[in-house]
């Protein structure tokens, strides 16, 4: 007996009034956009606007540049080079840590989602003979050591405990509070400016889409780099979760470019989700991303990599960047491929505007898993609170429905362009629409 064919949802609809229905192809989250709520302003322009000084210029926050050692000792960083180009350096010492200055640096988060000592309680986990060897060599050295002190102490304090707790642990208790600072698996790559170049005022802060297409490509390689470190560090990491949370709106500490990179010891809901549907249609990506946002019109930028398009079934107007590389992995692709999706991910972001918060969140196939899955890139504007509406019937209004989301992104996108603030790319129309352009599906590459 043949099975009835039972079709799902359309992931958007558009009612008789201009009220836009979307199921998320994916989660199957649902989302309305309601016509007359996305009038409101979206930007959140600093509230107390002065001249800049000089000194605020590297000591706004605990992230910049004249504040090296308020932050765990890094992991790696990276600098320009004479000529253009950057280069990544390993491992700085406490005594070098000014001798450059670091476009970009990846240190631990003081205060982890996963700590150390849950990976060393729940799985045995032990700090690496790699990171035990760099602890030890740079607390042998005074400058070091009084930098990882200094650390403990701060974060003791911020944890409720007693400073003073430092001076009564024994070296063992020492050391086994500081492999946190080694070997734990939840870092920050901090950009270096607070503000831009050219600000003159507390306004000008500097977000990814006022770094040059150049400096976001060695922002994007070195969290790749260090997403891949964090799997290859801990063989009990199932996923590394990769996200920036820009201004305080979208959950930011501070109001500096960061990104932050969490290793978890399960897929997360998300790839769950995914993965179920996944192995029920193997072209998921393709048919119900972007060939369908391509076949409604909602294509935003391409290049010869990647694409753009204006998202459907999220809570927050959403814009998404797919590679179209074969290679499932970020860190086994080729350079030129994790830079086209930077240049996307990097206009985006430009379009967008350093002034309204947002949340950047990466996807990629996770450790273990049968099905390839595309490393795509989500950017949220984070321009709503969700209330008791949404709690009740978790149906989720989105102030700003897809179509007009790509309008207004478009637009910009072409100003952009045009004055050379972002990489070379398609916008719009200019998109090609060719269906099956993600590689992922091995069957489209036989």
């Amino acid at each position: 007996m043949l099975t009835p064919y039972s079709p799902p949802a359309p992931p958007l609809t558009r009612m008789a009034d201009g009220t836009v229905k979307q199921i998320s192809p994916f989660t199957g989250t649902e989302v309305w956009t309601v016509p007359g709520r996305g009038n409101r302003p979206i930007s959140h322009p600093v509230a107390e606007v002065h001249d800049l000084t000089p000194a605020e210029r590297t000591r706004a926050c605990a992230f910049c540049a004249a504040h090296y050692t308020e932050t765990p000792p890094e992991k790696s960083r990276v600098v320009a080079v004479p000529g253009g180009g950057f280069e990544r350096i390993d491992a700085v010492s406490a005594t070098d840590l000014f001798s450059t200055v670091a476009e970009f640096r990846r240190v631990p988060n003081l205060f982890e989602i996963l700590s150390y000592e849950y990976w060393h309680a729940n799985h045995g986990y032990e700090i690496p003979d790699a990171a035990r060897e760099r602890m030890e060599a740079y607390i042998a050295d005074p400058v070091g050591a009084a930098h990882v002190e200094r650390v403990a102490r701060t974060k003791l304090r911020a944890s409720g405990q007693d400073p003073a707790g430092w001076d009564s642990m024994d070296e063992a208790h020492r050391r086994r509070y500081l492999a946190a600072f080694f070997a734990g698996g939840h870092d920050v790559i901090i950009a270096r400016r607070h503000f831009t170049d050219d600000a003159v005022d507390t306004s000008g802060l500097a977000g990814s889409g006022t770094l040059t297409p150049a400096e976001h490509r060695a922002y994007t390689r070195l969290a790749v780099d260090a997403m891949h470190d964090l799997y290859e560090a801990n063989r009990w990491v199932r996923y590394v979760a990769v996200f920036q949370n820009w201004l305080r709106p979208a959950g930011a500490s501070f109001d500096h470019l960061h990104k932050q990179l969490v290793a978890i010891d399960e897929r997360g809901v998300s790839s769950e989700l995914e993965l179920q549907r996944l192995r029920a249609n193997p072209n998921l990506y393709n048919e119900m991303a972007v060939d369908y946002a391509a076949y409604n019109g909602l294509l935003v930028a391409s290049n010869d990599r990647a694409v753009a398009f204006a998202g459907f079934g999220h809570r927050y107007p959403t814009l998404e960047v797919y590679s179209t590389s074969p290679t499932p992995e970020p860190w086994l692709m080729s350079r030129e491929e994790v830079e086209a999706v930077s240049d996307l991910v990097h206009a985006l972001h430009a379009a967008t505007g350093a002034d309204v918060p947002s949340n950047e969140e990466w996807h990629h196939r996770p450790l273990g898993v049968d099905q390839p899955m595309p490393w795509h890139v989500t950017l949220k504007w984070r321009v709503s609170t969700l209330a008791g509406f949404e709690g009740g019937t978790k149906i989720y209004l989105n102030t700003i429905d897809p179509w007009t989301l790509r309008d207004r992104v478009v637009a910009r996108l072409e100003d952009l362009r045009a004055d050379r603030l972002i990489a070379p790319c398609a916008v719009g129309e200019e998109c090609p629409t060719t269906p099956n352009r993600l590689l992922y599906n091995p069957v489209l590459t036989r």
